[in-house]
């Protein structure tokens, strides 16, 4: 089961804050959808990256959507950039485990990681377990991310038994709607 992206936001370059009305909407449909804890926190910081990163560096106007699989979510970013930016090496290893050679790693190599600017794709990467990227068209770019959810489906079958033996009626699917502005 997919289903069709919900939008969540949209917002421009003259919003105030987009990152927050981000990490709010995705973090109040998350919740309604049954997740909570690191499942949530991981997703907000991860796709408040994402906004961030094309609010800085494209031009708008700009979406986030949410996607629904069995078995995932997939929250995705759409701006008006249709070039896929750089993205850096990400280590197969810990960032900061110290060279055996004393040659580097350790403390330099953590205070890198954490210096002020360009350590946002890594922590999508990390907390996505490398479980995103871009897709293009002549003139959008998609930033997706993908999260591992046990969500119930938005499209469900009510089976009807009836008491005098016939056949089981299975009637037309209904939608089920959750409330984005609560």
């Amino acid at each position: 089961m997919v289903t069709n992206p919900c939008v969540l936001l949209r917002w421009t370059s003259c919003t105030s804050n987009p990152s927050a009305q981000a990490r709010a909407a995705l973090r109040r449909i998350l919740a309604q959808l049954g997740l909570s804890g690191e499942a949530i926190g991981d997703a907000v910081l991860a796709v408040s990256e994402l906004v961030a990163n094309a609010t800085e560096h494209a031009p708008g106007p700009y979406e986030m959507r949410l996607r629904l699989t069995a078995a995932e979510y997939i929250c995705e970013i759409e701006d008006r950039d249709p070039h896929v930016p750089e993205i850096p090496a990400f280590p197969s290893d810990a960032p900061f485990t110290p060279d055996p050679e004393g040659r580097g790693g350790g403390l330099d190599a953590l205070l890198d990681l954490l210096a002020e600017r360009g350590r946002g794709l890594s922590i999508v990467n990390e907390l996505t377990r490398g479980a995103w990227g871009f897709r293009c068209t002549r003139t959008t770019k998609v930033a997706w991310a993908r999260f591992p959810a046990n969500v119930p489906p938005l499209l469900t079958k009510t089976v009807v038994r009836p008491d005098n033996g016939a056949p089981d009626e299975v009637p037309e699917c209904t939608e089920r709607s959750y409330d984005l502005d609560r």
